[in-house]
């Protein structure tokens, strides 16, 4: 059943008219939806709704609620995700599964040795931005994940997060296990993920997070390409938290 997200304020007593033209487009013309087919929306209020087509005209499509309920379908904490931007297709994959896997925040850090050139990476927000909405209606989230602008790790908002971890390939000084275990979370956590480029942090960078005793977890004996890295260490964390 296709999932879309929608405006509270399109939400009557029992029926819900989609007049966005993003997804008329989408519902009407590319899906070729029918009356009625059935249809899942979810609000910002993260409300799902099971919906039957009633009407589709030219510019608008009334659907019926046929239930209501909370959507589930996000993590139990808050988990975001700083990361050195990738080169195009490395880290579209990557913007798309950390979306798939509960991340509500990316925030793309320019780091010492980012593989994009910083006035292209700066410009790029806006197409990771759609990517975390296109695999959130593809995964069915209760919310879109917000990609903040470029920034550099000294200007992260470090005192906003109860948790931070480096998932480093060198210097390490703990493992995920370990950290999971010595850091009990529960819903009001907020957890950051700080993930460096293809080639690694910088010696500058490993210092700064010495200062501020970051703890740096290895992710096995093997060296992880960072798309790698990301997608498998944020599995695994979201694993060891999971009740």
């Amino acid at each position: 059943m296709p999932h879309f997200f929608i405006n509270s304020d399109n939400v009557t007593e029992n029926t819900v008219l989609i007049n966005d033209k993003e997804n008329y487009n989408h519902i009407a013309k590319s899906l070729r939806a029918r009356i009625g087919e059935e249809i899942k929306l979810c609000d910002e209020t993260e409300k799902l709704y099971r919906c039957k087509i009633k009407a589709i005209n030219k510019t608008e499509i009334c659907a019926e609620i046929l239930s209501t309920e909370q959507s589930a379908r996000k993590l139990l904490f808050d988990l975001s995700v700083a990361q050195s931007p990738l080169r195009s297709d490395a880290q579209l994959t990557l913007i798309e599964k950390v979306t798939e896997l509960g991340v509500n925040r990316v925030y793309p850090i320019y780091t010492d040795n980012c593989a994009l050139p910083k006035n292209i990476a700066a410009v790029k927000t806006e197409k990771w931005q759609k990517t975390m909405y296109e695999a959130s209606k593809q995964c069915e989230r209760a919310n879109i994940p917000i990609c903040e602008s470029l920034t550099v790790i000294d200007k992260l908002p470090f005192n906003e997060f109860n948790k931070i971890i480096v998932f480093a390939e060198r210097n390490e000084n703990i493992t995920l296990k370990e950290f999971i275990n010595q850091n009990p979370i529960n819903e009001k956590n907020a957890i950051l993920v700080i993930i460096g480029p293809e080639g690694g942090f910088s010696d500058r960078e490993f210092e700064l997070f010495k200062s501020k005793n970051f703890p740096l977890a290895t992710l096995g004996r093997l060296i992880l390409k960072a798309e790698t890295a990301a997608i498998t260490g944020i599995g695994n964390l979201i694993y060891g938290y999971s009740k």
